[in-house]
């Protein structure tokens, strides 16, 4: 299973993430993690920086920190990651046909523009829009699901922050585009879906977890059916 390898934190052991620093959305990476080589280039720059992860680490972070102006460090978790959400760190789900369709709320932003605001990591095809509200239910009940042979838990629709408002390329916020987002949700939430989960309609995506821990370490690759257990 993938997860969360790496992350950021300041001086105060605090997450340095587009959630706090619209900055990062600038940044240009590429990874190749078996020779544990990671490149970073800045937007508009032809000029790319390749560090090892393990004996570069320390220039890594020196150049990190001189593009944010304070001092950054770099940590990695082989065990559980870093999950957003402790609860249910597990992959988040979305069908193809909701990015579609959300994208078709916004006059200036396509299908591409919408995967990349939400960041999701598993993606399906071949099912309608918002098939993936399938996959939670009231709050003391859980939707089992597989992906292969793997499988998962259903836990909640997840709230999204402030990333998706952005652009992912430039960092720049659209100011309108929470208010049609939770317009636009209300109004397209399917019939069947559970709404006490809805205290609010800034929700996209459902989370998820492993069924047991069992399953750690397991594989899923594109090509996979989803379904329902």
């Amino acid at each position: 299973m993938a997860y969360r390898q790496f992350a950021i934190f300041d001086e105060q052991g605090k997450y340095v993430n587009a959630k706090c620093y619209e900055k990062i959305h600038l940044i240009r990476s590429k990874f190749d993690l078996e020779n544990k080589i990671i490149s970073f280039k800045i937007q508009d720059s032809d000029r790319q920086k390749n560090f090892h992860l393990e004996s570069e680490k320390q220039h890594l972070e020196a150049w990190l920190s001189n593009f944010f102006g304070f001092n950054v460090r770099l940590q990695e978790n082989l065990i559980t990651g870093f999950p957003d959400d402790t609860v249910s760190p597990g992959p988040t789900i979305v069908s193809t046909a909701t990015l579609k369709e959300v994208a078709s709320w916004y006059s200036e932003l396509n299908e591409e523009h919408i995967r990349r605001r939400m960041r999701t990591t598993i993606e399906i095809d071949g099912v309608p829009a918002f098939w993936e509200d399938r996959l939670f239910s009231e709050s003391n009940n859980v939707i089992p699901f597989k992906v292969g042979n793997l499988q998962f838990i259903g836990i909640n629709p997840c709230q999204r922050c402030v990333v998706p408002t952005r652009n992912a390329v430039t960092g720049k916020m659209d100011c309108d585009f929470q208010e049609i987002f939770i317009n636009k949700r209300r109004e397209t939430l399917p019939e069947w879906v559970n709404k006490s989960r809805f205290n609010h309609y800034y929700k996209l995506t459902v989370n998820s977890r492993l069924a047991s821990k069992k399953f750690k370490n397991q594989l899923i690759k594109i090509g996979d059916e989803v379904s329902l257990m």
